[in-house]
Parts: C-alpha cells; sequence; structure tokens
C-alpha cells in the first residue's frame, strides 16, 4: 500500500469513495462489537472458576486459627496478607486487604485525605487553598476521574519510554500545592510501558515540597504478562524507606484480572506507620471485608508461584488477541504512515497514536459502524487530549473472530478519518 501522504487528491478521493461504500456495508450489519474496557473474556472466566468450589465444608473456613466467617480483623487475613507481601516484595504487616476493586480504595484514600489529612498533612486537603496533582499522560481515565471529581487541579507529565517525564516531576514537586502523582509502573495502562530502574529510583528519590505528597503506586498489572516470562520488579516500598521517604508511597494491587473482577481481593500496601494511622479512621467505616472470599483466594491462588502459573494460562486466551490486533495494525495501517502504536509485553491494552486530529472522528466512525471503543482522550486529563490523536484498544472480551473484524471496521475508519481530513 502506498503512503497516504504520496497519493494525489484524485487517487485519496478516489480512495475515499471506494472505503465508504465498504463502510456503508459495514454500517448495514449492525455489528455491535465492543472494546472499550480491559474486561477478561469469558474463556478467562471459566478457566479460574475452581475459586468457586475451594471452601466446601465449614472445615475450610479456619485459617490463622480464624473463622473467616465471622466479624474482626479490620486490615484482613494475615494468609491474604502473605500472598500479596510475597507478589509485590513488600512485607505482610504493610498491607491491607480490600474488597474486589482497588480503585475503591484509592477513592477512599484520597477521601481521607480531603476530610481528615493523610499521616503527614498539615490540615485536611478539603481546607487547602489549592490541591494539584500530577497525571502522567496517556494514563488511566478512572485515576484522572478520581483528581478531577475532588476538584484538584490536574498537572500533566508526559509519558516517556521510561515512565513519567522525571525531570518535569522534579520540578512540578517544589511547588506545595502539589499533592501527589498517579503511578501505573508495569504495563502502564494504556501504552504498556514498564518503568525503567531509573525512573523507580528517582520517583522513590523525590523532594516534594508538601510533607504529605503522595505517590498512588496502583500495581494493577504486576503478574500480567501477555509475551515472554514473567518479569520482576522492585519493591517500591522498601525503596522509599531506604532514601527517607517511607510513608510516601501508596501501592495498590487486586486479583480483578486474575480471579474475578466483580469477585476479586485487592490490597493497599504502605508503611506499617501510615496504616496505624488510617486504620484508625477504617475502624469506624468498616468491620472488615470478606474474608470468605479472601480465604477463597489464598487457598486458589496458593502463593506467587502458583498465581504466576495462573497468569501464565491468561497469557495463552490473550497473547492471539493481542497478535490479532497489532498484526492488523501493521499490515493495514503501518504502511500508511496514519499512526504508530506500542509493542507491550503486557497488560490489557495497546495503545494508538494517530495523525493529530483523527482520533475522536475515528471512533466516531467506529461507533457508527457499531464498534465500542474508549472515548477520544480518555487517557488525558479531562478528557482533553491536546493532539487529538491517542487511541486505547482493549483486546481482552472480544472473541478472536469478533476481535479481527472490529480491528478491520477500526482501520477502516482511521483510514476514512484521515482522507476526510486531507479532503
Amino acid at each position: 500500500m502506498e503512503p497516504f501522504a504520496n497519493l494525489t487528491l484524485p487517487e485519496k478521493e478516489a480512495l475515499r469513495k471506494t472505503l465508504r461504500e465498504e463502510f456503508d456495508r459495514i454500517c448495514a450489519k449492525n455489528l455491535k462489537l465492543n472494546m472499550a474496557r480491559g474486561k477478561p473474556g469469558t474463556e478467562q472466566l471459566n478457566l479460574v472458576s475452581g475459586i468457586l468450589t475451594v471452601l466446601t465444608d465449614p472445615t475450610d473456613c479456619v485459617c490463622d486459627d480464624l473463622d473467616v466467617r465471622n466479624y474482626g480483623n479490620l486490615s484482613g487475613l494475615p494468609a491474604a496478607k502473605r500472598l500479596f507481601a510475597e507478589i509485590l516484595g513488600c512485607k505482610p504487616e504493610q498491607c491491607f486487604i480490600g474488597g474486589s476493586a482497588s480503585l475503591q480504595l484509592m477513592y477512599d484514600l484520597i477521601a481521607k485525605a480531603y476530610t481528615h489529612g493523610l499521616r503527614h498533612s498539615e490540615r485536611p486537603w478539603s481546607q487547602e487553598p489549592k490541591v494539584k496533582w500530577l497525571c502522567p499522560a496517556p494514563g488511566y481515565d478512572r485515576h484522572f476521574g478520581i483528581s478531577n471529581h475532588f476538584g484538584m487541579e490536574l498537572l500533566t507529565v508526559p509519558m516517556t519510554a521510561e515512565g513519567p517525564d522525571m525531570d518535569l516531576v522534579e520540578e512540578l514537586v517544589k511547588d506545595p500545592t502539589v499533592k501527589g502523582i498517579w503511578c501505573v509502573p508495569k504495563y502502564s495502562n494504556p501504552q504498556g510501558i514498564v518503568y525503567s530502574e531509573k525512573t523507580v529510583s528517582r520517583i522513590a528519590a523525590l523532594k516534594p515540597a508538601a510533607p504529605d505528597f503522595t505517590v498512588m503506586w496502583d500495581n494493577a498489572y504486576c503478574v500480567h504478562e501477555v509475551f515472554g516470562e514473567y518479569l520482576p520488579f522492585p519493591d517500591i516500598l522498601s525503596m522509599c524507606a531506604a532514601v527517607g521517604n517511607p510513608d510516601m508511597v501508596y501501592e495498590f494491587a487486586s486479583t480483578s484480572k486474575i480471579t474475578f473482577p466483580g469477585a476479586g481481593i485487592s490490597v493497599m500496601a504502605t508503611s506499617e506507620d501510615n496504616q496505624t494511622y488510617l486504620q484508625g479512621l477504617l475502624k469506624y467505616q468498616i468491620i472488615s471485608y470478606d474474608k470468605v472470599n479472601q480465604l477463597r483466594h489464598v487457598r486458589f491462588l496458593k502463593d506467587k508461584t502458583h498465581t504466576i502459573e495462573v497468569m501464565a494460562k491468561h497469557a495463552e486466551v490473550l497473547r492471539p488477541k493481542f497478535a490479532c490486533v497489532l498484526d492488523t495494525l501493521a499490515r493495514e495501517v503501518g504502511p500508511l504512515g496514519l499512526a504508530t502504536w506500542e509493542n507491550p509485553k503486557g497488560g490489557y491494552f495497546v495503545s494508538v497514536n494517530t495523525l493529530p486530529g483523527l482520533a475522536k472522528r475515528t471512533l466516531a466512525l467506529c461507533a457508527e459502524a457499531g464498534v465500542t471503543m474508549t472515548a477520544a482522550g480518555a487517557t488525558y486529563p479531562y478528557g482533553k487530549d491536546p493532539a487529538d490523536s491517542n487511541i486505547r484498544i482493549a483486546p481482552s472480551y472480544p472473541g478472536l473472530e469478533e476481535l479481527q473484524q472490529a480491528m478491520e471496521v477500526f482501520c477502516l475508519c482511521l483510514k476514512l478519518a484521515a482522507l476526510e481530513q486531507v479532503g
């Protein structure tokens, strides 16, 4: 295929007409294809459904001399703490075990900062004249949504191949109104970038002006390889402690894409002093999260080694889907010079950057053709992509045949959007 930039205007018009006819034929099919969210597909849910039967008898419900069916243990089942600590590389006493959504723990932490302040806060954040937050972008829309929901001023930090632009981060944290940063350090959402060791070290060694500056370390994809072997990752808690910042980081993870997204468990790991402070607030809110479900996960996942084995089975399902996305982009879009994209080794997304000004129109055409995707701009603060170019593709939920069809529609829509722009 000839790059679009090399075509004459008559050639572009003829191609636009041909593609539009193809687009109209697709629209007539009334397709309903969804690549909007990173949801595990049914095959993935089925391969972990053994978790439903690991507790079959009342005697199965005792662990660490505790009857998990009863009240108590605010911070979670000790065995669940040990499991997450092994996976993350931290200490069990640094872990608080929550419900199915780590996002809930993140939201709750920010809410407590506003109502009561964090351990090193001079006052509740609601009493601050202004709160600013660093948002590496492209990034996770729900992170940005939490910050925006609380009225923070969102500051965009560009992502590089090694993680956030640390020169800019180190400059911005000199402002005492900058209270924190969102980080997805391994297989970032949506680009699939793994923060380099240098970047992680610089984050751990930050010297912010705000005494309660908070690193929200969302390690959502810590064991989520798709291509290749498990990639070890450093423990941010011990790194922060080693350079005099033991209370600066809060690490989050969950089993949402390991077992069931709607019925998993989550963790918030932070210093023991932070845990003591936060649990002093949490005791008025909850007696404990679901310890029966925590025990199900302990029995099913067993330890880090077995968890990685479970994730290898997920990878077997996901690998052909990611290959479908990447191969179709390479075949249909690559030669035309319309977009670039990441080739992630893990995580749940493929991040595509079109030529400037094409993302919204491409996705509008996709919607018209029956393909649902994450809204253009969602990967930037306030939903505003300054270049109108970033598109997040989520390959996991559709079946392979549907995914192939959806990708062909996507590529067709991108071509049409590009031809409309030059026409």
